[in-house]
């Protein structure tokens, strides 16, 4: 069988098993495996055994439970609870102030957790409530919350760049850096809309009375700033240590772990039950990421035995096109992927096949990996099927339903592509940290 036959068959095969509903693991492991039994025989089964051993024994991987573990307690510990009452003092009586401190708290759940699952469901418990009674429109209060949640995937500690550094064979620690600024970017975007929007249409997210916004007085303001020291230090501990170069992400990921068992203990959350439920919830979710990752490390290992890698490089690179527009073409086939594929399925497919090529284009590879996070987090909150709009949707109360959800990301989607072209157009705003520490 010819290479293009091979790799034609295998794509083919793929796309009927995803729209078939099978899992994704076992689309890719399942495929991959019969394939490599026809070509090779029965000794190629020892492909699964190979691959699990590689993933099993990945240091950098460690990072990814330690990471999970980290969100999930503090997801319970009380730390989001004592964010938000603080930035409903300050930023209340703002127009459109619960919905920008809705991002502001996003962000640094996502400099805390890395997980986008966390900062949605949270925050579409403490935070919508609070907003929809407040008067505010469905669309500004929905928008903030999904768009503010996808920052976990490129503020670090990230899960999802952890996937994407040992994936890519690139520095865990650079992809970290490398995300900072565009994150940052991002929220700020998401705040001067926000911002904007309010004033340009107050009915959106009507004014506080003024028994309302003399309430809290100076005092009580300043002395509720006590709250946010604890989250401050888990960040300076977590990332701190990381740019300081006194631990790697994977030994970061421990210390994170700590603070927020420390965090759970002085908010006295640190119950059996949370422990428990903890531990339970880290097991089932990183479960899925390494059956996933083994599934497609199984699945790549085949496509590119039978050329199939070399071919999709060959004929980019043989079409003589400006790079940049090879980069937009890449961009675009990620996007519609997202549509039908969750990102970590899209990285473990995608990456190796992109990753030669970019390389024979000479772009940086930890610049086009923070694009790629960037695509990655548009995908989150882009209809049908972004994971953030389920996951608001599953703790929303019962009037929203998922035709509001979808209206309100329409405008944050476009937001998420400004951001990808101003990171594309200006590289210094990923490579600028990064390049700081060689």
């Amino acid at each position: 069988m010819s290479i293009e036959v091979s790799a034609g068959v295998m794509f083919v095969a793929l796309v009927i098993l995803l729209f078939s509903g099978l899992p994704l693991a076992f689309a890719l492991g399942g495929l991959s495996l019969t394939l490599a039994y026809f070509m090779w025989g029965p000794s190629s089964v020892l492909l699964v055994a190979l691959q699990t051993w590689k993933v099993m024994t990945s240091y950098f991987l460690v990072a990814i439970p330690l990471y999970i573990f980290m969100a999930n307690m503090l997801q319970r510990s009380g730390i989001i609870e004592d964010l938000f009452q603080v930035m409903e003092m300050w930023f209340g009586p703002l127009r459109g102030g619960l919905a920008i401190g809705t991002v502001i708290i996003c962000t640094l759940m996502a400099a805390m957790t890395g997980v986008v699952g966390a900062a949605v469901a949270t925050m579409g418990i403490l935070a919508l409530p609070s907003m929809l009674n407040r008067g505010y429109d469905k669309r500004i209060a929905l928008g903030a919350i999904c768009a503010g949640g996808t920052l976990g995937i490129l503020i670090p500690p990230s899960v999802i760049t952890i996937v994407y550094a040992v994936t890519a064979g690139v520095s865990v620690g650079k992809m970290f850096m490398g995300g900072v600024m565009p994150g940052l970017l991002l929220s700020s975007l998401f705040i001067v809309y926000i911002a904007v929007r309010c004033w340009l249409q107050p009915e959106l997210a009507p004014a506080p009375s003024k028994e309302e916004r003399a309430r809290h007085s100076l005092l009580d303001k300043i002395v509720a700033l006590r709250s946010i020291i604890l989250p401050i230090l888990l960040i300076i501990g977590v990332l701190g240590s990381i740019y300081a170069g006194i631990a790697t992400p994977t030994e970061a990921a421990g210390v994170g772990c700590v603070g927020a068992i420390g965090s759970a203990a002085i908010y006295r959350r640190l119950t059996w039950e949370n422990l428990k439920e903890s531990v339970y919830s880290t097991a089932k979710i990183t479960a899925m990421i390494l059956w996933i990752t083994i599934g497609a490390r199984c699945f790549i290992s085949v496509f590119s035995a039978v050329g199939g890698d070399e071919l999709v490089r060959e004929f980019v690179v043989g079409l003589n096109l400006n790079r940049w527009i090879v980069l937009i073409i890449i961009q675009f086939i990620l996007v519609v992927l997202g549509l039908f594929l969750d990102e970590i399925g899209i990285i473990l497919l995608c990456v190796p096949i992109f990753t030669p090529i970019i390389q024979a284009l000479h772009f940086d590879p930890v610049w086009f990996g923070i694009l790629f996070l960037v695509n990655a987090q548009m995908d989150y909150i882009t209809p049908p099927f972004g994971y953030t709009l389920f996951y608001l949707r599953g703790v929303a109360p019962p009037g929203v339903t998922m035709g509001d959800i979808y209206r309100s990301i329409t405008p944050f989607v476009f937001l998420q592509a400004i951001g990808l072209s101003l990171c594309m157009a200006f590289p210094q705003i990923v490579l600028w940290l990064p390049n700081l520490v060689k």
